[in-house]
């Protein structure tokens, strides 16, 4: 595996509303297979996904256990394949402790946001870092319309916004994750 110092975790709570208040977010079926297919293409350890809702958390086992069945697997190998990668947890803390437990030490927290913070690092910056493969790092991914102000401040890294080619930036975050992966990781990089 490339990149196994590199997990990333999507997180549906703590998130924000639009007006900044704090929420639960859902799960979206979308997000399990949208997610997991470019952490496999871009080699990345582990995907998790924080969810601290049971009923939610039973949606999303469910899939879980389908995809990596006898019968998913016969039905579609490629799903099968990059299920393997999803890990459910119910906070961000316990996937700093998973990945403490697995790889020996605590992980550099890379937040991701629309907005820029005072420990904002560029996509180069932090390529050539996890590149030196000397820590391990965990790429966080919020729901709603993003994390909390106060939660993004304890990270390490915030990653630089995702920037278009105008001034709106309001992707999903499938479509952020896949973009980010692919400006770290990516072979065909400018």
């Amino acid at each position: 595996m490339i990149n196994e110092n590199v997990s990333i975790a999507l997180v549906h709570y703590p998130a924000m509303d639009r007006e900044g208040k704090l929420i639960v977010t859902s799960f979206t079926t979308m997000d399990l297979h949208d997610i997991a297919r470019p952490a496999r293409a871009y080699d990345v350890r582990k995907f998790y996904i924080v969810q601290p809702i049971d009923a939610q958390r039973l949606v999303i086992k469910r899939q879980i256990d389908y995809w990596l069945s006898e019968e998913g697997r016969r039905s579609n190998p490629t799903r099968y394949e990059i299920v393997q990668l999803v890990s459910l947890k119910y906070t961000l803390d316990e996937v700093v402790e998973d990945v403490e437990r697995e790889k020996g030490k605590r992980p550099i927290i890379v937040g991701t946001d629309a907005r820029k913070y005072p420990n904002t690092v560029g996509y180069e910056e932090l390529s050539r870092e996890i590149a030196r493969r000397e820590r391990e790092y965990l790429l966080v991914f919020g729901t709603g319309y993003g994390l909390p102000p106060d939660m993004m401040r304890t990270f390490d890294y915030i990653l630089e916004p995702v920037y278009g080619a105008g001034d709106w930036n309001h992707l999903s975050v499938r479509n952020a994750v896949a973009i980010i992966l692919d400006r770290l990781f990516s072979r065909n990089r400018c």
